[in-house]
């Protein structure tokens, strides 16, 4: 008989960088708001810099690294200012994106800063985190240091793709929502300059009957969930503009943006999509990117 399955924690990929507290706190509230450990892992990139993991006591198994020092500031951070969660540490040698990625298999949420200061030494902005965010098996919560707000409303913005209602991005928001006991907003935009008719004789289509069948399947989709998520309050909102200028403007003071990729693997996979990777750079509050279906580790 097999033994029950390990808690996944909530993994945070940390360095040296002082904005890393910010990340780390977001992280430690992300544990808490699931009820799993947290563990820091920073990548030294340096292959003669030995791995050292340590437990939630700060007893080590082996002889600590120097570096070790990055990880321990970070968790005696996270064990005063939230000390209902486990915090466990480890320093390994390798590249940041590959260790990730290996990791997010057995990891339940995966934290990450994104540069500005992004959080791993000469890599820039975007080479760790949207590597990070497009391939990995777990969602990926990317974190701005100070261009989040400090005092954010208590809300979750998800951008719901009508193409793809089985998208895991509406049941991670609502997940999401609910244990933050969070207002929700479900936000879709379409614009096609293609949809605008410029020859002779071309009637232009009935937008607000089009936003208006948009908006009754986002209410389909919120009744589809009222059972499991009662005390979730949803608005639902269409525009008719680029999607994500649409959730970059609504990320201004959000706690959570959620966006997802879409469910592919392979050569088709290798960028995020144009709207999900121009959120990760532009939102103005953490984002949350859930990997397609086939993104989650299953026995094929």
């Amino acid at each position: 008989m097999s033994g029950a399955s390990p808690i996944r924690p909530v993994l945070a990929g940390v360095d040296e960088g002082s904005d890393q507290r910010t990340v780390v706190r977001h992280a430690a509230r992300q544990a808490g708001l699931h009820h799993t450990p947290l563990h820091l892992l920073h990548v030294t990139g340096h292959p003669d810099s030995a791995g050292t993991t340590r437990d939630g006591d700060g007893e080590g198994h082996g002889p600590p690294a120097p570096a070790a020092a990055v990880t321990e500031r970070l968790a005696e951070l996270a064990r005063v200012e939230f000390p209902g969660i486990t915090v466990t540490t480890e320093t390994v040698p390798g590249r940041p994106a590959p260790v990730l990625l290996e990791r997010s298999a057995e990891a339940a949420f995966l934290v990450l800063g994104h540069r500005g200061s992004g959080g791993f030494p000469r890599l820039s902005l975007g080479s760790v985190s949207q590597q990070v965010a497009t391939h990995a098996d777990c969602p990926v919560i990317v974190v701005r240091p100070g261009e989040t707000s400090a005092d954010p409303d208590n809300r979750v913005v998800v951008g719901v793709d009508l193409g793809d209602l089985r998208a895991r991005a509406l049941d991670v928001a609502y997940e999401e929502a609910a244990a933050r006991g969070a207002s929700l907003q479900l936000l879709h935009a379409t614009f096609h300059p293609g949809e605008v008719p410029t020859g002779p004789s071309l009637v232009a289509p009935d937008f607000e009957a089009l936003d208006a069948a948009a908006l009754e399947i986002l209410r389909t989709e919120a009744a589809k969930r009222l059972d499991r998520f009662p005390e979730v309050t949803v608005q639902a909102r269409v525009e008719r503009l680029r999607p994500a200028a649409m959730l970059t403007e609504a990320s201004r003071g959000a706690a959570l943006v959620v966006v997802g990729t879409h469910g592919r693997r392979g050569l088709r996979r290798l960028m995020l999509g144009s709207v999900s990777g121009e959120v990760l750079h532009r939102a103005a509050a953490p984002v949350l990117v859930v990997p397609g279906r086939d993104g989650d580790r299953q026995a094929s």
